[in-house]
């Protein structure tokens, strides 16, 4: 069974995290929600708050297939301050194995040098990455290599599709997306 961390940050986007969690367990995908400190409870930009299953710094990359990261910029400013992120971050890139990032949280793969050329993120997010390759409206999601990037909390359903067509194939993602009435995800 695959299994992909999703850490959380006060201050992040309660849309995508919950999406991203939810689909992923519907495809029977591992999932572990991960705080960045002992407090294993997380609230989110609007208020909401989240127990996560354990810390950061209890994970490494051989345990994971995948590290998916919800935006919100206050969630994502503290994971691209955060070491323990950082280096997972850096170690997964380095062994070739899936990264994502939704809305803000491509930032927090800048901080950490794994974004990849062509990415996309929240409009405006670009000014503060700072590299060529951004594509804008262009793609509700972008993957070069192995990451992932899509826009903001619309998208999230439809990137969280294409986490479980990377890591369960086809026919789940098709099972999936017909069941979520999801047919407007590409």
């Amino acid at each position: 069974m695959s299994k992909v961390l999703v850490p959380l940050a006060n201050g992040f986007e309660e849309i995508e995290a919950v999406n991203i969690i939810d689909v992923l367990r519907r495809a029977e995908i591992n999932v572990l929600v991960a705080s960045l400190d002992q407090n294993l409870l997380v609230k989110g930009a609007n208020g909401i708050t989240i127990q996560t299953d354990l810390q950061v710094k209890d994970i490494n990359a051989d345990v994971i297939d995948m590290i998916v990261l919800p935006g919100g910029w206050g969630g994502t400013k503290a994971l691209a301050a955060d070491e323990n992120v950082q280096n997972l971050l850096k170690d997964m890139d380095a062994k070739g194995k899936n990264i994502g990032a939704i809305c803000a949280a491509p930032f927090a793969l800048k901080a950490a040098g794994v974004l990849k050329p062509n990415y996309t993120c929240y409009p405006g997010v670009e000014n503060d990455i700072k590299l060529d390759g951004y594509q804008g409206d262009k793609a509700m999601i972008v993957e070069e290599g192995n990451i992932l990037t899509s826009r903001g909390p619309a998208t999230a359903i439809c990137f969280a599709l294409e986490i479980v067509k990377k890591l369960k194939g086809e026919q789940t993602y098709k099972m999936l997306k017909n069941g979520l009435l999801a047919s407007y995800c590409e």
